[in-house]
């Protein structure tokens, strides 16, 4: 079945002010999210085997009530569409539909609908002149109605009462349990005999369906897929594959059932069957890239534009890790996914629909994904989505999920008010060769602290009276981490408490976050910066997951032409690999298929990594410059840096616009659609503009206020 996707900035202005512009399907907040993505998770294969996610998985309310209230001027006919069984109320009354049409006569109409569904979600269409189903009718699932001895209905109730959601179905056939991705066949650019059958080659990276063309015959046909040649063509010991049973008389196309992640198809037909030729379905999420970025750099610039192709292939139903092997929504990835997602496309959904995905429903029984830094990467996505987006609704909707996450982990707090792994806690981190997770770690509590600064403010947005408790914790946390975590002697946060005793080892964990998180004064920050990070002897980070970060903070420093030299190390290396999407992990020291290995298995890493594409977020934010200050860019910052280059030029999507830029060593260029704007920049001589008032902050900076609809030129000479 085939959907209308509404434009990006479309999809943004329904998540900010819950109001369609049309009828729309609308459900129960979060429970959609939770029913595909179930549904979605449990795809995973390893070998054909069926392999579902290791944590809890949550469904969504069987019967949900949806009601609104309306005063109408003249009398209206409303269609109905459900999925689901319904009964109907108008103004208390039950209605007897003999079909789906109702006509409501002027005056007050209180409508309430009662949907239940078990196999999936229960939702509802309304469709009529002025009554439509949108974000303004109210849900529950349950009403908490009952009647005395008299037949009297009770006058109040208890009921919890929530803005319906939706997302972008608003047509009846357009049914939200019908929901599929969208394809487009693609086309191999080689195919090579083998023992038995024929590699095909497809070019680069993709995901999607292999169709197979003119298939004929009665048998087996194995189908065994590789990111590189060296997996597809190992039938024993590659990730995934298709054993399938044929028997057709007379020659047919074929799509094979799942889409699967590859480059590399070995299709191997057994004896009595044939086909003419292999081509494939690509699988994706129709989403404009409003973000850019070009410069000067010619490497960089195939740094970026590969960083947007392995965004494009994550992102999905909803961010996910990677394409091959697990395809789960993980939160520690789907956080640099969010921060990407402000750069590149600025869907809003995307976002929301994978928060309610990964926090599921209450009673907490874990951790998210079990691991204890996923669960805080959760909370402060969320508080990044609203400086991003300014969606207040969404903040009260998940509000009551965040204070009961929040409980738990409160409770799971050691004597010492620190977050230290217990039984069933998954403690992460990274994966990296000997990394102690013993105790209770440095980075564990600066994303602990930041977790409940995160609560505080959302706690304000709701108008919780427990915001200044969260910021005292978070306060008294904070002062925990300088007492027992920061040595003078080191110039850095130690890595670990054990038994009440700092440990010996410095890792870069904790230091970096606490750069960026503006934890550190000025001083501190600059020793972290040569005793951690540019300091060889401190254990060196290979994942693109924590180089993410690593980076962040040396951009947070300042170091943005190092930072440039490392992308080009680091993500190059991996394109002179022949990279063409970015990998889980890179270690340059390793060789040949060294690089294709991980788990203990020979072709376990994930060639297509969500979070490899991390340049798209620090070009945006740390070269271009842009970020925002206020919620949905009402105020916002720009400090562009070149880095070293001579120019560059980009886009910065906002929630209904651009920021659009050019900066070389001699003119800055800039305009804001929307919101108001500060530049700052740094020149050597003094720096003029026929368009507003440059005034000077000292030590060579100076700032323009951008105001939105207008464009500026700067003269100035870089630094």
């Amino acid at each position: 079945m085939k959907f209308k996707f509404l434009s990006t900035v479309g999809l943004s202005l329904l998540a900010l002010f819950g109001q369609a512009q049309q009828a729309s399907w609308i459900w129960y907040p979060g429970d959609y999210e939770v029913w595909l993505s179930t549904k979605m998770q449990n795809r995973r294969t390893e070998r054909g085997s069926f392999f579902p996610p290791f944590w809890k998985l949550d469904a969504h309310y069987v019967t949900v009530e949806f009601s609104k209230e309306y005063d109408l001027k003249a009398a209206e006919t409303i269609e109905v569409f459900t999925e689901g069984q319904y009964n109907i109320k108008i103004n208390g009354k039950l209605s007897y539909p003999y079909s789906n049409k109702i006509t409501l006569q002027p005056g007050k109409q209180k409508i309430n609908i009662k949907v239940y569904n078990q196999a999936h979600v229960p939702t509802v269409l309304v469709k009529g002149k002025t009554i439509n189903t949108d974000n303004t009718w109210k849900v529950t699932f349950e009403d908490k109605e009952w009647i005395d001895e008299t037949g009297k209905a009770s006058d109040a109730s208890a009921t919890l009462y929530l803005p319906a959601a939706s997302w972008n179905f608003h047509e009846p056939h357009e049914k939200p349990s019908q929901f599929k991705l969208a394809t487009r066949p693609e086309y191999a650019v080689s195919k090579d005999k083998t023992a038995g059958g024929e590699l095909v080659d497809f070019g680069r990276e993709t995901f999607g369906f292999v169709k197979i063309h003119g298939l004929k015959g009665s048998g087996d046909l194995d189908v065994y897929y590789g990111e590189s040649k060296e997996e597809a063509l190992d039938k024993e010991y590659c990730e995934t594959l298709d054993k399938v049973r044929v028997g057709l008389p007379q020659k047919r196309d074929s799509v094979l059932e799942l889409s699967k992640a590859f480059r590399y198809v070995n299709v191997q037909p057994g004896n009595g069957v044939s086909y003419d030729s292999i081509s494939m379905l690509y699988e994706y999420l129709p989403l404009p890239n409003r973000g850019t970025f070009k410069s000067s750099d010619a490497l960089l610039n195939k740094i970026y534009d590969v960083s947007v192709y392995t965004m494009e292939l994550n992102t999905r139903e909803f961010f996910i890790d990677g394409i091959k092997r697990d395809r789960w929504i993980w939160s520690g990835d789907a956080q640099q996914s969010y921060l990407m997602n402000y750069y590149l496309q600025f869907d809003a959904p995307s976002v929301t629909r994978t928060l309610y995905a990964l926090r599921g429903k209450d009673p907490v029984t874990s951790h998210i994904n079990t691991i204890m830094d996923y669960t805080f990467y959760w909370f402060i996505g969320i508080y990044d989505y609203y400086l991003y987006t300014g969606d207040k609704q969404f903040i009260e909707n998940i509000y009551p999920r965040m204070q009961s996450l929040m409980d738990y982990c409160l409770g799971r707090r050691n004597k010492d008010g620190l977050m230290e792994g217990l039984t069933g806690d998954w403690v992460f981190v990274d994966w990296a060769d000997g990394l102690s997770k013993k105790g209770a770690l440095s980075v564990e509590q600066v994303l602990f602290a930041r977790s409940l600064e995160a609560m505080s403010i959302c706690a304000e947005i709701v108008k919780d009276n427990r915001a200044g408790e969260y910021k005292k914790v978070a306060d008294d946390l904070k002062a925990k981490l300088f007492r027992y975590y920061w040595n003078q002697q080191k110039g850095a946060f130690v890595h670990s408490r054990i038994e009440g005793n700092q440990s010996d080892n410095v890792t870069r964990y904790a230091n970096m976050f606490g750069v960026f998180f503006d934890y550190l004064n000025d001083e501190q920050k600059k020793t972290v910066k040569s005793n951690v990070l540019l300091n060889d002897k401190v254990a060196k980070i290979t994942t693109p997951y924590m180089r993410f970060y690593e980076l962040e903070a040396l951009c947070a420093l300042g170091d943005q032409k190092y930072v440039l030299d490392q992308m080009r190390s680091y993500w190059g290396g991996m394109l002179e690999l022949g990279a063409t999407s970015f990998w889980e992990e890179y270690n340059p020291d390793k060789k040949g298929t060294e690089h294709l290995a991980m788990y203990g298995r020979p072709y376990g890493k994930s060639l297509c990594h969500a979070w490899g594409a991390s340049p798209i977020y620090l070009f945006g934010k740390y070269y271009l410059g842009v970020k925002p200050t206020g919620p949905a860019y009402s105020t916002y910052l720009v400090e562009p840096e070149l880095g070293g280059l001579q120019w560059m030029e980009g886009n910065v999507p906002t929630p209904n616009g651009l920021i659009k830029m050019y900066v070389s060593t001699k003119e800055i260029k800039i305009s804001g659609d929307e919101g108001s704007g500060t530049l700052r920049f740094k020149s050597r001589k003094k720096p003029a503009s026929a368009q507003g008032t440059i005034t000077s902050v000292g030590n060579n900076v100076y700032e323009l206020t951008i105001q939105s609809g207008k464009q500026y030129a700067i003269k100035y000479t870089a630094l």
